[in-house]
């Protein structure tokens, strides 16, 4: 039996970003797609990085919501609660260039999926990138995507 590759599994449409691409609107395409993570892509398509909502969450620490509250000190309150509204703002605002990681692991079309499951696992990873030589993206593999493969060659 001949061993599935990329090509024979990946997701040829791949929900990208560009490093311009604000934090704000990353979060609203992560929750419209229902996905956890995407490629940041210049505008040739070549893989600049990878973005993930751990990302957004890991770098969102920074800006902390003012915990402390004294009922005796409301107006020092409502100051903290600005300044954090601000640097929300800010946050949002700002380019997932700031926060993508630029170290991808990635795999060509002709990458065998066992490889690709090695790859994820080790790295602890749930998408792969495809890549052509150019390193331009052709398509993704996710975890679910190689459980999927299992399935449907144990029912062949």
């Amino acid at each position: 039996m001949t061993e599935l590759l990329a090509k024979n599994i990946m997701t040829p449409d791949v929900i990208k970003v560009s490093p311009e691409t604000s934090i704000a609107q990353l979060s609203k395409v992560l929750l419209e797609n229902k996905v956890s993570g995407v490629p940041v892509v210049d505008a040739e398509g070549i893989l600049m990085g990878i973005v993930t909502e751990a990302d957004i969450i890991k770098d969102n620490i920074k800006v902390q919501f003012p915990f402390y509250f004294d009922p005796l000190m409301v107006s020092g309150y409502a100051v903290d609660f600005e300044k954090y509204s601000e640097d929300i703002k800010d946050y949002l605002n700002s380019n997932v260039e700031t926060i993508m990681n630029h170290r991808v692991k990635t795999a060509k079309p002709s990458t065998p999926v066992s490889e690709i499951a090695d790859i994820m696992v080790s790295n602890k990873i749930n998408r792969l990138p495809i890549v052509d030589e150019n390193k331009k993206i052709v398509g993704i593999i996710t975890r679910a995507d190689i459980i999927k493969s299992m399935i449907e060659t144990k029912s062949i």
